[in-house]
C-alpha cells in the first residue's frame, strides 16, 4: 500500500530516475504528447528537467528543491514539469544541452530548461540552489505573462540557432584526409597530452576509450613511440587510480583531479564496455599482465553487479550510498587495521593508505602509484607471496564491502550501451581466447536481438521488467551493426553480419540524408521534438555517425557492398574540416581515414579449422585486418576458396588476394611485408 503524501504521473514509468521523483510534490509529467498538450490547454509554461539515476547533482538538487512543498508549489502554479531522463531520451536532452549552451557557454546535468507549450525554449542552466531556483522560475513565469510577444520571439531565435547547430557541425569545406594529414593533426593534439599522469592537461580528467583506441592504433602503424609512451602511461595511471575499483573492478565515470585519484564514483556501463575493447586491445599490442588483470576484474564485475537474469547488462551504479558519495568504495585507516591485522602494515604502502591516498574525513581511497614487481622489490617481498597476499587482502575487503549499503543500481537495459559491452567482450575473447567472454557475448547478442528487435530491422532503446520502449536512435543501430560485425569475426556466424546488414538498410531508409551524406540522431517523422539533430563530434562515447562510417567501411569490404564503402568515404569528406580543426573530438573519423589511407587487409580463414586459426591470429594487435572466418561459401571472401580437409588463409586488399598460406607465422609475414 503506498503511503506516500504524493504520487505523481512518473509512477507509471519504468526508468528508476523517473521512479525517483514520482512521490515528489512536484507535479511531474514524462516527456510526451500529453505533457505538451496540457501546456498548450492550460497556456502554461514547460519545466523540462533532465537528468540521470546516476547523477550526483541531479539528487542534490531533487533533496533541495523536488521535494520542498514551498518549491513545487511555485513550480505546479506557472508550469507544466517533464522530468526527462537522458538516457532513455538521448534526443531530448541534445536539443536542451544545446540550447543551454547557447545561452549561457555550458552544460551539465542536471539540465533545467524553460519552454514555450511547443517545446521551444526561452531559458536554461543545470544545478540551482532552492532560492535561486524559486526566484528565478517566478520571474520568468512573470516576464512571460507580460511580455508574451518577446519570450516568443527570443524563443523563434534560439530554435534556429538550435537547429543551425544541430546541423552545423558538417562542415562545406573539405579536405583530402590522408597520413599526412592526420599526422599533423595528431601534432597540434598532443599539446593537450599529460605526459606525466596521462590524459588530456587538468582537471577533471575523462579516460576517453574512443581516443586511445585510435592513438594505439596510430602508433602501432605509424611507429610513433611518443604517441605509444603515451597511451601507456594513460592505460597505466588509470588501472593504477582511484577511478578504477581496486577491489572489485570496474571505473568509475571521471576523475575530479588531474592524478585519476578521486572519481565521481558512479559506474557507468558505456564507460566499462570500451575500456574492456581498450584494454584487451593494449594487451594484445604490448602483453602486460595489468590489461589482463583489468579485463578479467571487470568482467567479473559485469556478471556480479550489472548482469540481468535475462543477459541483458543494466545501466549503471549510483555515485552515492545512504545519501554520501562514495561511501560504499572508501575506507578508514583503523577499520583497515581491524580487517587486516599483521598485513596491514604492507597492505598501506601498497594501496597507499597515506597521504597519497586520503581523500577526506579520515577516508582513504585504494589506489596504487608502481607494478606489483616494483612494490615487491622496493618492501623486499618474494613476487608469488605479494600476488597470494593480495588476493587474500581483496578477499577479506569484498567481504566486509559486501556488508555496506550498497549504491542505487539503474537497472534499465538500452540497446547503445549494451551493444559496447559485446563489443568489450568480443575483443577480450580475441585476445585471451576464454570461451566464458565468448559465451556472454553470444548471450547478451541472443537477448538484444529477441528482446530490443520487435520486428526484422526495427530497435528499441530501453528495456526494463519485459517491457521494451521508445524507438531506436541510430546510436542503437550504429553501436549494435558495430559489435555484430565484432561478434562475426570471432564465430564466423554468417547471420551476424545479416543481422549487421539488415540494420543498415533500416538507417539507411530511416535516419539517412543523402543531400548531405549523413545520418540524422533520431528516425524520420518523430513529432516531439522541435528539431532533428546529427551527432558527428566523438565525446565519452564515440558519434553515432563515426561508428555507422567505419560500420559502413568494413561491411563494405565484408560483404563486397561498393555503395557501403562509397558512403562510409563520402561521409568523412563531409566532416574533414572538423577533424583537422579539433582531432581530440573526432578520433573514432580519424581511424576511418587511416583505414582509408593505409593498407586494409580482408583475412579469409576458409575451412573446418578456421575459428582456431582466426583466434591464433587475433591475438596478436591486427587493428588494420578485418576477418571473415569459417565455411560460408556465400560470402564473398570465402567464395571458391574452400578445400576438402584444408584450411587456407588469404590475405586481400580491395578483395584481391595473395597466394594463400597455412599457418599463423605465413599469415603474419605477409600482412607485415
Amino acid at each position: 500500500m503506498n503511503t506516500a503524501p504524493h504520487t505523481n504521473e512518473l509512477i507509471h514509468e519504468t526508468s528508476p530516475y523517473l521512479l525517483q521523483h514520482a512521490h515528489n510534490p512536484v507535479n511531474w509529467m514524462p516527456w510526451g504528447e500529453a505533457a505538451l498538450q496540457k501546456a498548450k490547454n492550460e497556456n502554461k509554461l514547460l519545466l523540462i528537467s533532465i537528468g540521470y539515476a546516476a547523477c550526483h547533482w541531479c539528487h542534490v538538487m531533487e533533496h533541495e528543491s523536488f521535494e520542498d512543498e514551498t518549491v513545487a508549489e511555485v513550480m505546479n502554479r506557472h508550469y507544466v514539469c517533464i522530468k526527462v531522463d537522458r538516457e532513455e531520451r538521448p534526443d531530448v536532452d541534445q536539443i536542451y544541452m544545446t540550447a543551454v549552451q547557447l545561452m549561457t557557454q555550458r552544460g551539465g546535468w542536471p539540465l533545467n530548461a524553460v519552454a514555450l507549450p511547443d517545446g521551444r525554449p526561452i531559458w536554461g542552466g543545470t544545478y540551482f540552489m532552492k532560492d535561486v531556483w524559486v526566484n528565478t522560475l517566478q520571474q520568468i513565469a512573470a516576464y512571460h505573462e507580460q511580455q508574451p510577444d518577446k519570450t516568443t520571439e527570443y524563443a523563434e531565435k534560439l530554435t534556429e540557432g538550435i537547429t543551425q547547430s544541430s546541423l552545423m557541425p558538417v562542415s562545406n569545406d573539405i579536405h583530402h584526409i590522408g597520413v599526412e594529414e592526420l599526422s599533423k593533426a595528431i601534432k597540434s593534439w598532443q599539446n593537450s597530452f599529460d605526459f606525466q599522469e596521462g590524459g588530456s592537461c587538468g582537471a577533471p580528467k575523462f579516460m576517453m576509450p574512443v581516443n586511445l583506441q585510435f592513438l594505439l592504433r596510430w602508433a602501432h602503424q605509424q611507429n610513433d613511440g611518443s604517441v605509444e609512451s603515451y597511451v601507456m602511461t594513460t592505460l597505466e595511471k588509470i588501472a593504477f587510480g582511484g577511478i578504477y575499483d581496486q577491489l572489485g573492478g570496474g571505473f568509475a565515470r571521471y576523475s575530479t583531479d588531474s592524478f585519476w585519484k578521486v572519481p565521481h564514483f558512479e559506474k557507468m556501463l558505456y564507460d566499462n564496455g570500451q575500456l574492456l575493447s581498450l584494454y584487451a586491445q593494449a594487451y594484445r599490442k604490448f602483453n602486460h599482465e595489468l590489461y589482463r588483470q583489468v579485463v578479467r576484474e571487470t568482467v567479473d564485475w559485469l556478471q556480479k553487479e550489472m548482469l540481468s537474469p535475462e543477459n541483458g547488462f543494466y545501466s549503471s551504479l549510483d555515485a552515492d550510498s545512504e545519501g554520501v558519495e562514495g561511501k560504499f568504495y572508501v575506507w578508514q585507516k583503523e577499520e583497515l587495521k581491524q580487517l587486516l591485522g599483521e598485513d596491514y602494515e604492507l597492505f598501506a604502502p601498497y594501496y597507499n593508505i597515506n597521504e597519497t591516498g586520503y581523500w577526506e574525513d579520515g577516508n582513504y581511497i585504494l589506489l596504487r602509484t608502481q607494478s606489483d614487481l616494483a612494490f615487491a622489490n622496493s618492501e623486499s617481498v618474494d613476487p608469488e607471496t605479494l600476488q597470494l597476499k593480495i588476493t587474500k587482502w581483496k578477499g577479506k575487503l569484498k567481504q566486509a564491502r559486501e556488508l555496506r549499503v550498497r549504491p542505487g543500481l539503474d537497472d534499465k537495459i538500452l540497446t547503445s550501451w549494451n551493444a559496447l559491452v559485446l563489443s568489450g567482450l568480443a575483443e577480450s575473447y580475441k585476445a585471451f581466447g576464454d570461451e566464458e567472454y565468448l559465451k556472454l557475448a553470444e548471450k547478451n547478442a541472443e537477448f538484444l536481438l529477441t528482446k530490443l528487435q520487435p520486428e526484422p530491422g526495427i530497435l528499441l532503446h530501453s528495456y526494463k521488467n519485459g517491457i521494451a520502449k521508445i524507438d531506436g536512435f541510430l546510436e542503437d543501430y550504429a553501436l549494435l551493426i558495430q559489435a555484430l560485425i565484432d561478434l562475426f569475426e570471432v564465430t564466423g556466424k554468417a547471420d551476424y553480419l545479416k543481422q549487421a546488414d539488415r540494420f543498415c538498410e533500416t538507417c539507411f531508409k530511416e535516419f539517412y540524408d543523402a543531400g548531405r551524406t549523413i545520418f540524422y540522431f533520431s528516425a524520420d517523422g518523430q513529432k516531439d521534438l522541435i528539431s532533428r539533430s546529427i551527432e558527428v563530434q566523438d565525446n565519452v562515447i564515440p558519434a553515432s555517425n563515426s561508428v555507422m562510417a567505419n560500420n559502413l567501411n568494413r561491411l563494405g569490404h565484408l560483404l563486397g557492398n561498393r555503395a557501403f564503402q562509397n558512403t562510409a568515404k563520402a561521409m568523412l569528406l563531409v566532416v574533414s574540416d572538423n577533424i583537422l580543426n579539433y582531432p581530440s573530438g573526432h578520433a573514432n573519423w580519424m581511424n576511418l581515414a587511416l583505414s582509408l589511407a593505409k593498407h586494409q587487409y580482408e583475412i579469409a580463414i576458409a575451412g573446418e579449422n578456421a575459428l582456431k586459426l582466426t583466434l591464433e591470429l587475433q591475438q596478436n594487435y591486427l587493428p588494420d585486418c578485418l576477418f571473415c572466418p569459417g565455411t560460408n561459401e556465400q560470402l564473398p571472401l570465402l567464395q571458391n576458396r574452400l578445400q576438402a580437409g584444408k584450411t587456407k588463409i588469404y590475405v586481400c586488399e580491395n578483395s584481391s588476394c595473395k597466394l594463400p598460406v597455412d599457418t599463423v607465422e605465413e599469415t603474419l609475414k605477409l600482412i607485415q611485408s
